[in-house]
């Protein structure tokens, strides 16, 4: 019996004084606190026996697996299957007003598909083969990988067999925090959760504006893995993240 362990790690807090939707966009790097958390995730993942690391190409995905690399000697492979969603209001600055224009109506005309970004079914094919090749990779030991909010939450619900368009209030998945998957001689038989850096505040570089990817509420702090959130069957609009939200 093989045991496999794939930890999705969301990255961290990122610089964005302009309150952008960055999406995809290049440039994004890890704000002060961003460096913090990454730091702290490799302490925190740095004892596993490790045998697989990958991230998706973004700045901000390769800048938080970067400490884990250098603590284990592992070369990281960029995987965009791990990639953020796709976004039509990428590049947009971010507030109610974005949405209210009546350019933008259309965009939002279905919120289960959605309308406005990347279906979530394509965003939980793309994620499932990045997750199995880890768990071929990565046989009887542990898989790192860096991710996106919106990514690591569509692959989780596609795995527990809930439906993939949610309410993203209600998600689980904060900055730097780690979706843990184990497999058993392939098959998913757990999922857990924990924020191993949630004392380290999600706040930008000095001077910078407001926090885009907070929009929604933070999970409390965990000191173990918990399960998944009964509370996701809130049925409000939402879509590759919320429109307005990076991940």
């Amino acid at each position: 019996m093989s045991t496999t362990v794939v930890h999705l790690v969301r990255h961290g807090k990122v610089h964005n004084p302009g309150n952008i939707l960055y999406g995809r966009l290049p440039g994004y790097r890890l704000a002060r606190s961003g460096r913090e958390m990454a730091a702290g995730v490799a302490g925190y993942l740095g004892g596993a026996d490790i045998a697989y690391l990958a991230a998706s190409s973004l700045q901000r995905a390769q800048e938080t697996v970067a400490p884990l690399a250098e603590a284990t000697g592992l070369t990281v492979r960029t995987d965009d299957r791990l990639i953020e969603a796709a976004n039509d209001f990428e590049g947009a600055a971010v507030g109610a007003h974005t949405f209210r224009r009546p350019g933008s109506w259309r965009k939002l005309r279905d919120p289960r598909r959605p309308s406005w970004g990347e279906p979530y079914l394509e965003i939980a094919h793309r994620m499932l083969g990045a997750v199995y090749t880890a768990v071929q990779e990565a046989d009887g030991r542990v898989a790192v990988m860096v991710s996106h909010q919106l990514p690591i939450v569509t692959v989780r619900r596609y795995l527990e067999g809930r439906r993939l368009w949610h309410d993203p209030r209600r998600r689980q998945c904060a900055v730097a925090s780690v979706t843990s998957l184990t497999f058993v001689d392939g098959v998913v038989r757990d999922i857990g959760y924990a924020e191993p850096v949630a004392h380290i505040a999600a706040v930008d570089d000095p001077d910078a504006g407001v926090d885009v990817e907070q929009l929604a509420p933070p999970a409390a702090p965990m000191s173990a893995p918990v399960a998944s959130d009964p509370t996701s069957s809130a049925s409000a609009p939402t879509g590759s993240g919320r429109p307005g939200e990076g991940g």
